[in-house]
């Protein structure tokens, strides 16, 4: 989160949208525990829900996530049930962002893992941040 002119944003947007991305990855450690198919679109509206029931689904305004192959933006399934919604099953092998995000008209927020999906089940590829950092600058 950076602070400008509009000092300290309010946390609990942060904690909404790390909550969001959480929420998120536990639908797909409980599809890949009970051996279901995890679908994009699924994962997506997880995280929209979340974000919705804490009154900002308004401003939840892209895809939970895309998939990361040779480009950053890949080919493979999307965490997407807003723009395409992707019927694709997230298998193992995969590697794609969960970045839940809250957009407001005075500041914005987003909570960015990546995760691979490992034989074993996901994985985020670098330790999940669990509290706000708020960036000052100018």
């Amino acid at each position: 989160v950076v602070a400008r002119a509009i000092g300290r944003p309010p946390r609990n947007r942060g904690q909404i949208v790390i909550g969001a991305r959480d929420a998120a990855l536990h639908y797909l450690e409980d599809a890949y525990n009970h051996g279901t198919a995890a679908l994009g679109w699924q994962a997506d509206q997880v995280a929209r829900e979340y974000i919705n029931s804490r009154g900002y689904g308004e401003y939840f305004t892209h895809r939970l996530g895309h998939s990361i192959g040779f480009e950053v933006h890949s080919e493979a399934v999307n965490l997407d049930g807003f723009e395409t919604h992707d019927t694709r099953r997230i298998i193992p092998g995969i590697c794609f962002s969960i970045e839940p995000g809250i957009y407001l008209p005075e500041f914005g927020v987003r909570s960015e893992i990546d995760v691979f999906m490992s034989a074993n089940g996901p994985y985020a590829s670098s330790p999940v941040q669990h509290e706000v950092v708020l960036i000052k600058s100018g």
